[in-house]
């Protein structure tokens, strides 16, 4: 339910404007009920239920709408957090790309590479030949100091993991 609530907001807007329809209703029968009634004591109970409920409801689609506009935001402070992730990312690749003084056509080759592309795909995509690929793959893999595409992912992605350093914990004696 919260998962389709975050991509489709509408839905649970319609359901919001469905109850208060509803509690409109409701409401509409209770006041009129109540003009009904010649005095308020004793009470009439099913005046006092029909009253609760639309209490109820009132209350609960209140509940509703704060939820949904929590979501909302929610949703849209995570998305920029992706947004900040990948930016962040972007940036640590293309730094290493420029320490490791790749070509053009190396750098291409180099995102390829690391979005996953086989070196056929790399191959079509660039309209090259798959030796050509290699070539260039071999190039970026010793100006990165590493053996194999793995190892190149595992390089790119170090720095986004470690982080800032922590700074030494007190000893005892200090």
């Amino acid at each position: 339910m919260i998962r389709s609530v975050t991509e489709n907001p509408m839905a649970l807007g319609a359901l919001i404007l469905a109850q208060g329809a509803c509690a409109g209703i409701f409401l509409f029968d209770v006041v009129l009920d109540g003009g009904e009634l010649q005095g308020l004591w004793p009470i009439d109970w099913h005046f006092a239920v029909e009253a609760a409920a639309v209490a109820g409801l009132i209350a609960g689609i209140a509940f509703e709408i704060r939820v949904l506009l929590r979501l909302l935001a929610r949703k849209a402070h995570l998305e920029h957090q992706v947004s900040m992730a990948a930016s962040a990312l972007h940036d640590v690749i293309e730094a290493h790309f420029r320490d490791w003084s790749l070509t053009a056509s190396e750098v291409d080759v180099a995102w390829f590479t690391v979005k996953g592309l086989s070196i056929a795909e790399i191959a079509r995509l660039r309209g090259s030949a798959e030796g050509t690929v290699k070539s260039h793959l071999n190039a970026i893999y010793r100006k990165a100091g590493v053996a194999n595409r793995g190892e190149l992912l595992s390089l790119l992605i170090e720095d986004l993991m470690a982080g800032p350093v922590p700074p030494p914990a007190p000893t005892a004696a200090a």
